[in-house]
């Protein structure tokens, strides 16, 4: 079942002469439940797919649209709204808080709805992510892998139906890298959710069910990974 579609999605910077066409007539379609890796050379225009996928910036042209919402219909404010409750966010820099706890970062996205962490799914998040030893800790007190764990746990915390992940091993050592794929790929499957993860790492990407390459804006060869 589809969950995720772009129709002839563009996205440019500039004008005239200064006109950088980011992204170039771009469909792509995602079901509910995949886990699709989009890989690309630095300025081929992953990042820029991403945040319309995420519905953080807006394309020159065409649609995204996540489960029948077209998300390019809806004023700024549902916009926010839509992307709280529907997609969660995991970034290369993790983006925590630095003076709230593991635990605070990760019920974040409930205060701002101004709604009520399930504290059993919390920890059961917890548990998953090997973070109830830590949860009292700040960010600064934790690892990188630690870190990246909890900036998990904030974009799971809500129940998303699309988990949306820029370069999430990045920054970390390749054990590190392998247990985020491992607790990514776990929590996708248990809580059947999609996850689209932009990555250059070769590992990472053969361990998606299907492998999308971005080249100059366009999307080209869209083939099953050759671990499927």
């Amino acid at each position: 079942m589809e969950i995720l579609k772009t129709v002839n999605l563009c996205k440019a910077y500039g004008s005239a002469e200064a006109r950088i066409e980011a992204l170039k007539n771009a469909n792509l379609s995602v079901n509910k439940g995949e886990f699709v890796a989009i890989v690309g050379a630095s300025g081929s225009g992953k990042s820029s797919l991403l945040h319309l996928l995420g519905g953080v910036d807006r394309p020159t042209g065409g649609q995204v649209i996540i489960n029948g919402v077209e998300l390019y219909t809806k004023s700024e404010e549902e916009l926010a709204l839509f992307r709280r409750r529907e997609i969660g966010f995991i970034f290369q820099s993790y983006n925590l808080i630095p003076v709230l706890t593991a635990e605070e970062n990760i019920k974040l996205p409930m205060l701002l709805e101004n709604k009520k962490a399930d504290e059993n799914y919390v920890e059961e998040l917890m548990g998953i992510l090997g973070l109830t030893e830590r949860r009292r800790h700040l960010p600064s007190e934790l690892s990188g892998g630690q870190q990246q764990r909890t900036a998990i746990g904030r974009a799971l915390i809500n129940k998303p139906s699309i988990i949306l992940a820029d370069e999430p091993t990045g920054n970390l050592d390749s054990k590190s890298s392998k247990e985020i794929v491992d607790l990514l790929t776990f929590s996708v499957r248990k809580y059947n959710q999609t996850l689209v993860m932009i990555t250059h790492d070769i590992n990472v990407a053969q361990r998606a069910d299907r492998v999308v390459k971005i080249e100059d804006g366009l999307l080209l060869q869209q083939k099953e990974a050759d671990g499927h």
